[in-house]
């Protein structure tokens, strides 16, 4: 069994315009845009989620009588990776104002003989058994910390849906988290085919959290 992926690239939309902005090194330069455009395809994503979600039948009373409408069966939980992550994820909560929300903290601890480890810290969410989770990481570079983030928060609780998000991810990354999450639906504004050699994403578009809030250092 693998993940389901979703690559939103594959049909032209205003999601490939706002890649090309995210993308742009001379539009990098400004923050306040470069958080924007997470932030709008954080919005453009969850719609593009929302279609594979639960809902049931409502009536609604308007001015003039009773309309059926359809709506979300369950909230689900909107959980993100710190820090690179946050702007998407003030997307995700303008179209799923009603969510619950989870934190998590990870970070790349690089080793002498150029591997690295996975650095886990700071987690907090509400109780994730048989609740729709929509986990958030703009890159999706080789997957790991995604893995150790999943593992971490449903050690003793288990959702009864998975989706993994992200704006940019490598082939490695996507079967990685096809392998090790194959209950998850993974959504993907773009995928790229290769790392370098300290495992970034090329083309990629750099460090999304060192973009989004300046640079920062290991501690």
């Amino acid at each position: 069994m693998k993940s389901k992926i979703h690559n939103l690239s594959i049909t032209p939309s205003l999601i490939g315009e706002c890649m090309a902005e995210l993308r742009d090194i001379e539009l990098q330069k400004s923050r306040l845009l470069f958080r924007k455009n997470l932030e709008r395809l954080g919005q453009m994503m969850a719609f593009e989620l929302s279609k594979s979600l639960n809902y049931v039948n409502k009536s609604v009373q308007t001015p003039l009588g009773v309309a059926e409408c359809q709506v979300l069966k369950d909230q689900p939980i909107v959980a993100t990776i710190l820090r690179a992550g946050l702007p998407m994820h003030a997307g995700f909560l303008d179209f799923f104002d009603k969510a619950d929300n989870c934190f998590a903290s990870a970070y790349r601890k690089h080793n002498k003989d150029g591997s690295f480890s996975i650095e886990l810290g700071y987690h907090a969410h509400p109780s994730l058994q048989d609740r729709t989770l929509i986990l958030i990481d703009p890159m999706l570079a080789t997957g790991k910390s995604m893995v150790e983030v999943y593992k971490l928060l449903t050690r003793t609780e288990k959702p009864c849906q998975v989706h993994v998000v992200s704006a940019v991810a490598s082939q490695e990354g996507l079967d990685y988290i096809s392998r090790t999450m194959p209950e998850a639906e993974i959504w993907v504004a773009s995928i790229d085919q290769r790392l370098d050699s300290h495992f970034y994403i090329i083309p990629g578009l750099g460090d999304a959290g060192d973009l989004a809030f300046g640079e920062k250092e290991q501690g």
